[in-house]
C-alpha cells in the first residue's frame, strides 16, 4: 500500500493522516527526544559512586494529545475515531509477533521520517461527540527507537565476470575470462546518509553457487558455501532487528545455507559510504545481489 503524502505539520498514524489541515488537530507531542535508556550501572563496593555499564535504548513511547473536530457533526467525528482504531486492530499486525506499523512525521524543517512500532492506546472522550468534538490521548510505542528515512534505498550489484577485476593496460595476449570454475567478484558502494547503523535486506538472484557477501571496511562476511540457485531462484537475508531471517523464493527457511561463523546480527551498514563485495560461481554473468535499506538516524 502506498504511503499517504504528508505536508509540514502532519503525521501518518498507521495509515491515517492527522494534524495540520485535517479534522484531527494535534495539541502536543512528547517522546521525540532521546529514547529511554536501560542502564546497567552498578554501585561500586566500598566506594562512592557507581560503575557505568552498557546503555541500551528501550522502546520509545510517543504521546500525542489530539482532538477530533468536526463541528456539529457527531457522525463524522465517530466515523473518524473508528478509522483511527481500525489499523491497530488488523489481525496481520495485532496477532503477528514482530509485525510493526509506521508513525511518519513531517516536522517543520525536517524531511519526513518514520518510527516503527505499534499503536498502544487511543483513549477517546466521547461525551462531547454530540458537538463533533472528541479529545484523544494516543500512544505510539516505537519498538525500534531509531528514526528512519521515509524512502528506501536500493542498490543492485551484478556479479563481475572478468578475472582480477578487469583489464590492465597494456593488454597482452592471452586474455583470460572466467570459465565458471573460479568465483567471480564485483565491488559496489552503498551510502547510509543517516547518523546510525542501519540494517539491510540482501537478496541474491541466481544462477549462482557458493555465494559470499563481504562488507569490506569491517570485514564482516556472510558465507553460503552450500548455496545453489538456478535462474530465477533467489535467497533473501533480512538483517533487521526483530526479523533476521533467511528465506528462499518459495518462502522456505534457508538458515542452513549460512556458515556457522557468519553473523547476520552484526551485518549492519554504518553511516557514510562503504564498499560491498560479493563472490559466487556464475558462468552466465546474470546473477545479481540487491541491497535494500532505510537510512537510520538517532534524532528527528
Amino acid at each position: 500500500m502506498t504511503d499517504p503524502i504528508l505536508t509540514t505539520g502532519q503525521l501518518d498514524l498507521a495509515g491515517t493522516v492527522i494534524g495540520k489541515g485535517t479534522s484531527v488537530q494535534i495539541r502536543d507531542i512528547t517522546g521525540l527526544g532521546r529514547p529511554p535508556v536501560r542502564d546497567n550501572d552498578a554501585d561500586q563496593p566500598s566506594l562512592d559512586g557507581a560503575w557505568p555499564g552498557p546503555d541500551y535504548y528501550a522502546a520509545r513511547p510517543v504521546q500525542i494529545d489530539a482532538a477530533i473536530r468536526t463541528p456539529g457533526n457527531r457522525t463524522a467525528a465517530l466515523d473518524l475515531l473508528a478509522t483511527l482504531q481500525q489499523p491497530p486492530h488488523t489481525a496481520a499486525v495485532r496477532l503477528t509477533a514482530g509485525t510493526t506499523q509506521a508513525l511518519r512525521i513531517a516536522w517543520p524543517g525536517r524531511p519526513v521520517k518514520r518510527l516503527n512500532g505499534r499503536v498502544r492506546r487511543i483513549d477517546a472522550t466521547v461525551d462531547k461527540g454530540i458537538h463533533g468534538f472528541i479529545p484523544l490521548d494516543i500512544e505510539f510505542l516505537a519498538t525500534d527507537p531509531l528514526w528512519y528515512a521515509d524512502t528506501e534505498t536500493v542498490v543492485e550489484i551484478p556479479l563481475g565476470w572478468l578475472t582480477g577485476g578487469g583489464f590492465a593496460a597494456p593488454v597482452v595476449a592471452p586474455i583470460y575470462v572466467q570459465d565458471g570454475t573460479v568465483a567471480a567478484d564485483r565491488p559496489g558502494w552503498v551510502t547510509n546518509t543517516g547518523t546510525a547503523d542501519t540494517w539491510p535486506v540482501i537478496r541474491i538472484t541466481g544462477p549462482c553457487a557458493q555465494a559470499t557477501v563481504i562488507h569490506v571496511p569491517t570485514g564482516r562476511t556472510l558465507q553460503m558455501p552450500t548455496l545453489a540457485l538456478t535462474a530465477g531462484q533467489w535467497i533473501e537475508i533480512d538483517t533487521r532487528p526483530g526479523y533476521r531471517t533467511i528465506t528462499r523464493e518459495n518462502g522456505g527457511n534457508a538458515l542452513s545455507v549460512l556458515a556457522p561463523s557468519s553473523r547476520i546480527d552484526q551485518f549492519s551498514l554504518p553511516p557514510g559510504t562503504s564498499e560491498m563485495r560479493w563472490t559466487a560461481f556464475d558462468n552466465t554473468n546474470s546473477a545479481r545481489m540487491r541491497l535494500t535499506w532505510r537510512d537510520a538516524y538517532t534524532a528527528l
